[in-house]
């Protein structure tokens, strides 16, 4: 039941932030909308930045647990690699969809969903360099390349979604599935031995 409540909170909070904007969220309008007191709120969260927090954290959460589960695939670690890099291309375009998530958000909240992207970021990083590492040990991958490859692959996927998130894609390639494509073969062309 506890978790339960906490949840709701954060989700109410959510398209709260989404659709009002966190500065023009109130503690109220939290209660009021999830139908909860005041009182139950501050049980759970001290403040407004508390509930911020969970729901940036939940949010960057979401988007990389899918791809958390690619490391325990009975794969290649190229293969692993091709499936994180579709997934979280895949992953991207679907928030982008929603039409009150991670894009709602970001147009109203361009400074503060900046954490949420470093948070995912990191996560990704993680993920990734496991996947690198298997595929060095493994002797699938040129362990310099893999070198080069960690400190970029954060601003070119980071390039890929804002050009995609602008719109900014040929017309020849409108949804981003060829330049996508065109990317990840790069990718592991450029790492192998």
């Amino acid at each position: 039941m506890v978790l339960k409540t906490r949840e709701r909170l954060i989700e109410v909070a959510r398209q709260l932030f989404t659709n009002k904007g966190i500065e023009n969220t109130t503690m109220t309008d939290i209660a009021n909308a999830s139908d909860k007191g005041r009182r139950t709120i501050y049980t759970y969260f001290k403040n407004k930045r508390e509930i911020y927090n969970a729901v940036i954290e939940q949010e960057s959460e979401q988007l990389v647990s899918q791809l958390r589960d690619i490391n325990s695939l009975k794969a290649s670690p190229t293969e692993k690699l091709r499936n994180f890099l579709v997934l979280r291309f895949e992953m991207f375009n679907d928030t982008l969809s929603r039409q009150d998530s991670f894009r709602a958000l970001f147009n109203r909240e361009v400074k503060r969903v900046g954490r949420i992207r470093k948070l995912v970021t990191s996560k990704e990083i993680e993920i990734l360099k496991a996947i690198l590492d298997e595929g060095v040990a493994k002797l699938e991958f040129q362990p310099e390349q893999v070198n080069r490859l960690i400190p970029l692959i954060q601003m070119l996927l980071q390039g890929i979604d804002c050009s995609i998130f602008r719109g900014n894609t040929t017309e020849e390639d409108c949804n981003g599935s060829i330049t996508n494509e065109n990317i990840i073969n790069f990718i592991l062309e450029g790492l192998k031995l």
